[in-house]
């Protein structure tokens, strides 16, 4: 929760339980392969894997693990803010057999993080995407032939070896897959690596040319006044600010220890890692685990996701007991440090030191199972210069053990803590520092490969000056019996100078950002989660705006907004998102009293005070799991003063209702992410009008959209029902809602935009005299097929697809015209069209500065890729009956489909003949044909949504005006390439684009729902028969527009007397006549082609 991140409402314990006694189930019912799927938390898979490892070991038995982690957005995260290899990472203890990622994303979305998994897996790889992302309407609209081509790039670069569909797949899908699949060769795992691999939210990879490792040593109870003063007196999250300060310090892992006396240490170690795993800048890397108590051990890595590391093992208790705890660990997915400690005491000298790493290295490595690069030694670091003269050598012993270590146990790491050798020095961190520099130093050469340090404290050894320098290593190398006393005399000559050591400088540069204004301290506090100064910057902001209210809505939510911002855009995740709402919650809490004494001032003087607090419920509905979106919104509304009550996940309407009522609540919200949720909002709110609520309701999440609430969901419920884009925006609807003198303005606007959205615009109609439809039949165009036959057959029979059509080709073919009109800029004569436009005296300027601006967005849209081509053509024998066009399979002669025609009937003045398109087709006997086509341009929504985001409104007109521009251009190549090559009826056509915008070709392409043929459920059969959307990915909306709307679709045919004409308005008989044909109720026939119907 925001107050108390360090909360969990289920144990690790409790889900290990849960999973045992699933795996039990499973395998008592045949199941051959455990898969742990869909993971967003790893910790849950950790849990997952320790009940399926103990499982084997209880039941003595071997079952393959198949694991499938869930990159959620575009950050490249799991849920819980792991990357793809920092997962791998944590997971790989379980020897899976496969590794993969599923859901979320579609299989372009996927491939970077399905690249990175391959890439280090030792293991078979899998992957199931979906197919591609649902749609505004919640739909997975991707066809099976275009999933396989992009699981085809997986493939071919060798990234799986299983590969399948996950929401809004069918058995197509996989079908199409398996074709694509069988083309390629088995992917081969990688060779085992010997590297050290170690995750916290990222991943930390050791190899034989890293560096030192630096493990941060502050977070340590023993070892650290400040610290355990802190964690003493509970104040866990100024103890987060010591971690924090290791971390931006250098600190690759971090040690965290509780051991103390006074402490209940099984709960400050798990309150303090619950803690560490809600600051991602903290999480991102790798835990030590240090305790000497295994108990406690435990406990800690029960609240870790990453593979940390155990700090200690040791064989003081015996070979049994070292033997199980390893065991544990195992399980629990760590590396281990092992104590140069045995039944006999603690090893002071080299030899005894190696022989106690020795006995352990092979009881871990070839009893336990450990990889021996997971075992890391510490020969135990002890304090010099005690006065001791045993003590002396100690440093020396401690180098011997590293080289013994390091030529004989292959792979294994050596490790200690480093401030233990300067113990005697305690309070004088300048001379303490400089032995850590000095000793790290000579260790490192040796073969060191970490320590347990203070990371940022250390000075480079070669400033350390000459004279203290000598000092501490005549002390480390124990050069001369006056090595000790000299180190002693020089610490009482600086005992009671001020320490100027480098964590003051480094902790002066990590605070810079308090030199900035009041308003951007509390921007970076909210950003970062930083709490330690929240009061007093918002004490400084409330005296300098003379407003709490006016911190809360200024720079408080300013903030806020860039945390929202950046969490949309993948930049940050869910804990940072909790940590920036804790700096808001600390910061509203400091300034209630004050608010509150504003209200009573400000009551007691009879003015109002408006105030926007309210009682908001939220919940995930049925179904689904998912709530990011929710807790975001609970997150931020809670900030600014109301109430939320959060149910949760899996929500029952039922629940949701009854929880409402009872607690009288003033709005509820509604949030999911997959598809089947959109269909529960509907059955919400349909309820909640049945019974009689009044109250707002709220939708939200990534499957929902305004279009989807205003056709789907606002029309069953009377009261207001709101789409809420995100997080940042919820405060400013939830206030709109539950403000009297807003929310009727407010829902005047919402209701006013939601209508349109819905209703579509019907022409009037006006009084027209009709011939009856066979009148109109009887004088229809009538073609001499004997004088004029159809021309050649097409070169093929059937679909041809197109994709990544080369944009260059059609820049030239770009009609402007339709261009200048979007943008409103029109000439005068002679000077209207393009490009006598820039001679116009008025718009002429504009025009060609406007010319000019779409041209460099063209050049940009073309060299990088910005916009996708894609269409296909196909053509198919047919012959007309009638006012129909009957399509016929070319193999058996039989119908496969049918189009239906509407024809002129409005009576005229002239003689000309009154058309149909089926007039342009030869009757049954003759070999004629006909063909569609549809393009599309595709990414325009998405290129539209970075300029929304900046609110480039300019940029926004731009793309989708040249978008449609390069969809007519398509349109154009590709009737072009139909004349002259697919179909080739016109094989030495010579046209400019000029000559072609005026249809100076043989053949034409009239579009269904357009004048020729005005009725768009034509498409329907277009779509079927030649598989459109399958094959293109360009789909049809509830109401048949082409989707991207930057598409274009036609009808093609080729006889020379074929012509564009408009149907104009129709009569009842032929109305009747063409539904009869369609197989239609007359009332849908109308709805169809209402903008033709020429009668009341």
């Amino acid at each position: 929760s925001v107050e108390d991140p360090g909360f969990r409402n289920v144990t690790f314990d409790d889900l290990v339980k849960a999973y045992h006694e699933q795996i039990e189930g499973l395998i008592d019912g045949g199941a051959d392969i455990l898969l742990i799927e869909t993971i967003f938390d790893t910790l849950n898979a950790k849990a997952a894997i320790f009940a399926a490892l103990d499982y084997f070991e209880k039941k003595n038995a071997l079952y393959p693990i198949f694991i499938s982690g869930t990159i959620t957005d575009s950050s490249g995260r799991t849920l819980s803010g792991q990357t793809t290899e920092a997962f791998y990472i944590s997971v790989m203890h379980s020897n899976m057999q496969c590794i993969g990622l599923n859901c979320a994303l579609g299989t372009k979305q996927m491939k970077p993080y399905i690249e990175a998994l391959s890439n280090i897996s030792e293991c078979y790889v899998s992957a199931y995407p979906n197919a591609g992302l649902p749609d505004e309407m919640g739909a997975y609209r991707q066809k099976p032939e275009e999933m396989a081509e992009e699981v085809r790039e997986f493939l071919k670069l060798g990234y799986v070896n299983i590969v399948g569909g996950c929401c809004g797949s069918t058995p197509d899908h996989i079908a199409a897959i398996a074709r694509v699949a069988k083309e390629y060769p088995v992917r081969k795992p990688k060779q085992p690596s010997t590297e050290m691999r170690l995750s916290g939210l990222e991943p930390l990879f050791y190899t034989s040319k890293s560096n030192f490792m630096n493990v941060g040593e502050r977070c340590n109870v023993a070892g650290s006044i400040r610290f355990k003063k802190l964690i003493m007196n509970h104040k866990y999250d100024e103890a987060l600010s010591i971690a924090r300060a290791q971390v931006e310090s250098g600190a690759q892992i971090l040690d965290v220890n509780m051991d103390e006396g006074l402490l209940d240490s099984h709960f400050a170690m798990q309150k303090f890692l619950f803690l560490v795993a809600s600051e991602p800048d903290i999480a991102k890397i790798p835990v030590m685990v240090d305790s000497s108590k295994f108990s406690v051990i435990e406990k800690g890595l029960k609240c870790l996701q990453g593979k940390c590391v155990v700090n200690s093992l040791s064989l003081k208790e015996g070979e049994t007991q070292f033997v199980e705890q390893a065991r544990k660990v195992l399980k629990y997915g760590a590396a281990v440090v092992v104590m140069a400690f045995d039944e006999e005491g603690q090893a002071t000298d080299g030899k005894r030191k190696f022989e106690i790493c020795s006995r352990a290295y092979h009881i871990l490595v070839d009893q336990v199972g450990f990889k021996p690069q997971d075992v890391i030694f510490d020969p135990n670091i002890l304090t010099i210069a005690t006065g001791i003269d045993e003590h002396n050598p100690y440093a020396i012993e401690f180098f011997d053990a590293i080289k013994s270590i390091k030529s004989n146990l292959p792979y294994a790491k050596v490790s200690g803590g480093v401030s233990n050798l300067s113990f005697s020095f305690r309070g004088l961190e300048p001379i303490r520092e400089a032995m850590h520099s000095a000793f790290l130093y000579h260790a490192i050469g040796f073969g060191m490969d970490m320590g347990i340090v203070n990371a940022g404290a250390l000075p480079i050894y070669d400033d350390i000056p000459k004279d203290t320098l000598k000092l501490v290593e005549d002390a480390i190398w124990n050069k001369h019996e006056q090595a000790t006393e000299n180190l002693l005399a020089y610490s009482e000559i600086i005992k009671n100078q001020k320490s100027t050591g480098s964590t003051v400088a480094a902790n002066a540069d990590l605070l810079q950002w308090r030199n900035q204004s009041v308003e951007e301290r509390l921007k970076h506090a909210l950003v970062k989660g930083i709490v330690e100064f929240v009061d007093e910057d918002a004490e400084e902001a409330r005296v300098q705006l003379q407003s709490p209210l006016s911190v809360i809505e200024g720079p408080l939510m300013g903030g806020m907004n860039v945390v929202g911002d950046l969490f949309g855009s993948g930049k940050m995740f869910l804990p940072q998102v909790i940590k920036s709402a804790r700096v808001m919650k600390k910061a509203v809490k400091y300034l209630i009293p004050f608010m509150e004494k504003e209200k009573e001032e400000k009551r007691k003087m009879g003015i109002s005070q408006r105030t926007n607090a309210g009682k908001v419920l939220l919940a995930t509905v049925k179904g689904d799991v998912h709530d990011i979106g929710k807790n975001i919104v609970a997150v931020v509304l809670g900030c600014n003063n109301y109430e939320v009550i959060d149910m949760g996940v899996m929500v029952p309407c039922d629940k949701i209702l009854e929880m409402a009522k009872n607690e009288q609540v003033d709005v509820i919200g509604l949030s999911g992410l997959i598809t089947p949720s959109l269909d529960e909002m509907v059955h919400v709110a349909k309820e909640m009008q049945r019974l009689d609520f009044k109250v707002p309701l709220l939708i939200g999440g990534a499957t929902t959209s305004r279009t989807h609430t205003a056709v789907k969901i606002s029309p069953h419920y009377k009261s207001p029902a709101v789409h809420v884009l995100d997080a940042s925006r919820s405060v400013t609807v939830v206030s709109s809602l539950l403000d009297p003198k807003q929310i009727k303005d407010y829902m005047d606007e919402i209701d006013e935009l939601y209508e349109d959205l819905r209703q579509e615009h019907f022409d009037q109609l006006q009084e027209r005299s009709f011939l009856t439809i066979q009148q109109s039949r009887d004088l229809g165009l009538k073609i001499d097929f004997d004088a004029k036959p159809p021309v050649q057959p097409p070169t093929f029979i059937g679909e041809r697809v197109f994709r990544n059509f080369e944009l260059q080709k059609l820049t030239c073919r770009i009609d402007w015209n339709p261009f200048f009109s979007v943008w409103q800029i029109k000439g005068k004569y002679p000077n209207r069209g393009y490009p006598k436009i820039f001679n116009d005296p008025q718009v002429g300027e504009e025009a060609k500065k406007l010319h000019e601006a779409a041209l460099v967005y063209l050049e940009d849209i073309v060299k990088n890729g910005l916009l996708e081509a894609r269409g296909i053509v196909a053509f198919y024998q047919a012959h007309s009956d009638q006012d129909d066009i009957v399509i016929v399979d070319k193999e058996s002669q039989s119908e496969m489909g049918r189009l239906h025609g509407l024809r002129q009937q409005q009576e005229k003045e002239s003689a000309s003949p009154y058309m149909c398109i089926s007039d342009f087709i030869a009757p049954k006997g003759y070999n004629d044909h006909t063909g569609f086509f549809a393009v599309g341009i595709f990414g325009v929504d998405e290129l539209c949504e970075k300029y929304r985001q900046v609110d480039d409104d300019y940029s926004i007109i731009m793309i989708k005006a040249l978008a449609d521009r390069l969809a007519e251009a398509f349109a154009e190549v590709l009737h072009e390439q139909v004349r002259k090559e697919y179909w080739g009826y016109a094989k030495n056509e010579e046209l400019d684009t000029e000559a072609l915008l005026k249809v100076q070709y043989q053949g034409i392409r009239p579009a269904p729902g357009y004048p020729s043929q005005p009725d768009h459920t034509e498409k329907i059969a277009m779509w079927k028969m030649a598989r459109i959307a399958e094959q293109t990915g360009i789909e049809l909306s509830d109401s048949l527009s082409m989707i991207p709307a930057a598409s274009v679709s036609a009808l093609l045919f080729s006889h020379e007397q074929s012509q564009y004409f408009a149907v104009g308005k129709v009569n009842r008989d032929q109305v009747q006549d063409y539904a009869d044909r369609k197989k239609m109720s007359v009332q849908e026939t109308e709805r169809n082609i209402s903008s033709i119907i020429g009668y009341e």
